[in-house]
């Protein structure tokens, strides 16, 4: 570690020069929470990210507030961000989620796809066929009214209910999305079971079905202490879009065996410590986690802000 924090830079060969970081801590890491967090206070929350340099941070979701009671503040939470210079997706379930976002100004849109039977019900309450059949005029709306589409499709690695998951199965759900207009994937290791082999494996297989790496963005959970190892898998597929949550916040409040997201600055570190650009301010955004912590009343999980945090004291 140098004298100001920071990683010593060791650029490895055969991996990006960039990486996007879409930030999700607002909309998966908050509503994962017991409590709900003030709408004042999640703006705050998304303009200290935007401060700290990351430009894709997804805000919240239009779910009906049976489903989502934390993001039960999606049309007051908005206009309070819109003037950021950020990228603000937001999370659609249907139609009429989608035109709750379209008449607020949102034009980056993400839809919630499963690769398994069981999370669909689950999650969705509909089989994988039927949910697809949903968003198909969701995505086409959406995209005639000028926006961008990423398709995430969860379980991609494990489910609790079924185990693992064929890749074939995760292949033909991705497609569906991509022949529906998505611009991009997200691939969720929803449970945290994938190891980089199997990370490998599925990434190729989508490439040989017509997926090119350019439109794949990678989801890890952290379960198993495997996100870090499976997103360098990833990027040495030639991946440059990586999910993670400022602080480690977040889980799924439909799979009880998942734990948080790959957390912000961990995936930072690692990426600042091989030569790759993000355009991140890490100290900025270890304050930013640090302040979040102190209103849910409780420490970052993420073992770079505790670490950072820790050496300012």
């Amino acid at each position: 570690m140098s004298a100001d924090g920071l990683p010593m830079v060791v650029p490895a060969q055969d991996l990006p020069q960039r990486v996007r970081i879409h930030e999700v801590g607002a909309r998966d890491g908050l509503q994962n929470e017991k409590m709900t967090v003030p709408t004042e206070i999640k703006a705050e929350f998304i303009r200290r990210l935007a401060d700290s340099g990351l430009t894709t941070i997804e805000a919240t979701s239009f779910v009906h507030p049976k489903w989502v009671p934390q993001l039960a503040d999606a049309e007051q939470l908005y206009p309070l961000i819109g003037d950021l210079g950020a990228e603000l997706p937001v999370l659609v379930p249907n139609q009429r989620g989608l035109d709750r976002a379209l008449a607020l100004g949102a034009r980056r849109i993400a839809v919630f796809a499963s690769a398994t039977e069981s999370f669909a019900k689950a999650n969705l309450n509909r089989t994988v066929d039927e949910s697809l059949a949903v968003f198909d005029p969701v995505v086409r709306q959406a995209k005639d009214a000028g926006g961008h589409v990423r398709g995430y499709v969860s379980m991609c690695f494990g489910d609790p209910w079924e185990g693992a998951v064929p890749l074939h199965q995760v292949a033909r759900v991705c497609k569906a999305l991509m022949d529906m207009g998505c611009d991009e994937l997200s691939l969720g290791d929803t449970i945290g079971v994938a190891t980089p082999g199997h990370v490998l494996e599925l990434l190729s297989l989508l490439n040989e079905e017509g997926v090119p790496a350019d439109v794949i963005g990678v989801h890890f959970h952290d379960t198993y202490g495997q996100a870090l190892a499976n997103t360098y898998a990833a990027l040495e597929h030639g991946v440059t879009t990586i999910d993670a949550s400022a602080g480690g916040l977040g889980g799924c409040p439909y799979a009880k065996s998942a734990t948080g997201n790959l957390a912000t600055e961990d995936l930072v570190w690692m990426l600042q410590g091989l030569g790759i650009d993000t355009g991140v301010d890490l100290g900025r955004l270890v304050a930013t986690s640090v302040w979040m912590a102190a209103h849910l009343g409780r420490p970052s999980p993420s073992r770079t802000v505790r670490a950072l945090s820790h050496k300012e004291q």
